[in-house]
C-alpha cells in the first residue's frame, strides 16, 4: 500500500502537475494541502477520471485539504480538529481507506514569531497532539500525513543558523513535535534515511532547488499498530523539476500488505 503527502500550492493551477504525478507514481492513498480553491471548486471530475475517489475541505484562497484513493472512496471519519469552535480554517480531514486510518493535515506556517499567528500555530499544534494521542489509544493502524511546517532537527534544513527565528524552526515548535512523536509514532521518512540530509521543500526564490537548499517539512507519522509494515519511503524529488510545479515534491511511504 503506497501512502503519499502532497502540498500542491494550489490544486487548478497545478492540477497538470498532479495529474501527471498520480499517472506516473500511482500511490494508493494522497493527502493533499494547500489547496486554495473553494469548496466547489475542487476538480472532482479531473480527480475521479485519473481513477481516484475523493473528499476534501475547501476555502478561498488559502488552506484546504483533501484526501484521494485510488479505485475507492475515502471513508470520511473526521472533519477538522476539536477545540477550535471558531476556528475556520480548512486544516485537517481524516477517512479510512482500505484497513488504514489516514489523517491528512496541514499545520499553520506561524510566522511572524511571535505573534498572534505563531500563536495559534501552537494551539493548533496541542489539538492535534490531543487528538493524535486518542488515536493512539485505539490501537489502530494510523497514518498522519501532511505538512507540519516544521523542521524537526538540524538535518531537516540546508542552514540551519538562518532559521532560529522562523517559526517552522523555533524551539517551542520542534519541542512540540517532538511530544507528539514521543506518544509512539514513528517519522517514516526519517526512520528509513537516519542521518541523512533530505528534504521536501525547495522555495521558488534564490534558485533553491538547483542549488539543493531545501527543508524537510512534509512528514508521515505512523502509529505502532502500522510502523511494522513499513517497507519504503522516499522523496519524489524530480516532481519539484517540473515545469508549473508545487515548491514541494510529494513523499511517500510503502506498507506491506
Amino acid at each position: 500500500m503506497k501512502i503519499a503527502t502532497f502540498n500542491v500550492n494550489g490544486i487548478n493551477g497545478r492540477l497538470p502537475v498532479l495529474l501527471r504525478w498520480l499517472d506516473e507514481a500511482r500511490p494508493d492513498v494522497v493527502c493533499l494541502q494547500e489547496l486554495k480553491a473553494q469548496h466547489d471548486n475542487f476538480p472532482r471530475a479531473a480527480i475521479e477520471a485519473a481513477g481516484y475517489g475523493a473528499i476534501w475541505q475547501g476555502q478561498k484562497s488559502w488552506n484546504g485539504v483533501a484526501i484521494l484513493a485510488r479505485g475507492c472512496e475515502p471513508h470520511e471519519t473526521r472533519r477538522g480538529l476539536p477545540g477550535g469552535d471558531e476556528d475556520t480554517q480548512s486544516r485537517y480531514l481524516e477517512a479510512a481507506v482500505r484497513g488504514v486510518l489516514i489523517g491528512c493535515l496541514y499545520l499553520p506556517n506561524g510566522n511572524p514569531a511571535p505573534g498572534p499567528k505563531f500563536s495559534y500555530k501552537l494551539a493548533w499544534f496541542e489539538r492535534l497532539k490531543a487528538v493524535a494521542r486518542g488515536l493512539l489509544a485505539q490501537d489502530l493502524p494510523v497514518v498522519l500525513a501532511g505538512d507540519y511546517n516544521v523542521m524537526p532537527t538540524d538535518l531537516d534544513v540546508y542552514k540551519p543558523e538562518r532559521w532560529l527565528d522562523d517559526a517552522l524552526f523555533r524551539p517551542e515548535v520542534r519541542q512540540a513535535y517532538a511530544e507528539l512523536l514521543a506518544q509512539g509514532w514513528t517519522d517514516a521518512l526519517r526512520a528509513r534515511h537516519p542521518g541523512e540530509r533530505i528534504y521536501t521543500f525547495w522555495d521558488y526564490f534564490r534558485n533553491a532547488y538547483a542549488r539543493d537548499a531545501g527543508l524537510r517539512i512534509d512528514h508521515l507519522l505512523l502509529s505502532p499498530a502500522v510502523a511494522p509494515r513499513l517497507k519504503a519511503a522516499e522523496v519524489d524529488r524530480e516532481v519539484r523539476g517540473w515545469e508549473k510545479a508545487s515548491d514541494h515534491a510529494p513523499v511517500w511511504i510503502e506498507l506491506a500488505d
